[in-house]
C-alpha cells in the first residue's frame, strides 16, 4: 500500500482550519490539481465527495468523508477509476499562537499494478504544493 504522512503549523484556529478543509466545493479554486469538488450525497454524518482530478492523466473518485469538527476530518475510498482503496485524514489539534498544527495522512492502493516506488511517489509527489495552497486559502480568507 502506498501512502504519504505530512505534519505542518498553520497560522489559524482549528475551526478556521476545520472550515477551510470541509469547503469542498472550493477546493478547485486554489488546489490546482482539483478540477471540480463536491458533495453528492449525504447520509447522516458521512458525506460523499466527489473529485475530478489531473495528476498525470484526468481521474475522478469519489470518497466517503466523515467530519468530527474542529478535530478530524476522515474519509474512506468509495469508487472511481483508478483507486482500488484509499483512507486518508487530517487530524486537526490546537498549536501554540492561536495556531494550527494539522497531520494529513493517505494511503491507497491502485486498481492497475503500479510498482511501490511508483504509487508513493504519486502520493506524495503534490503533497509540498498541496500545502503551500492551503497556506495560501487561510491568508485570503482569513488574512493571516
Amino acid at each position: 500500500m502506498a501512502g504519504a504522512n505530512h505534519t505542518e503549523v498553520f497560522n489559524c484556529t482549528p475551526k478556521e482550519f476545520f472550515q477551510i478543509v470541509t469547503d469542498y466545493e472550493k477546493y478547485p479554486e486554489f488546489l490546482s490539481d482539483v478540477k471540480g469538488c463536491k458533495v453528492v450525497k449525504t447520509e447522516g454524518s458521512h458525506k460523499y465527495v466527489e473529485y475530478k482530478v489531473s495528476v498525470i492523466k484526468a481521474i475522478t473518485y469519489q470518497l466517503k468523508t466523515t467530519e468530527t469538527e474542529p478535530s478530524l476530518v476522515s474519509w474512506e475510498f468509495a469508487s472511481g477509476d483508478v483507486f482500488k482503496t484509499m483512507t486518508g485524514s487530517w487530524k486537526i489539534e490546537e498549536a501554540p499562537g492561536g495556531k494550527t498544527k494539522a497531520t494529513y495522512t493517505v494511503e491507497g492502493t491502485f486498481k492497475i499494478f503500479m510498482p511501490g516506488p511508483m504509487a508513493n511517489t504519486l502520493l506524495n509527489v503534490n503533497l509540498p504544493a498541496m500545502m503551500a495552497s492551503y497556506h495560501q486559502r487561510i491568508k485570503k480568507v482569513y488574512g493571516k
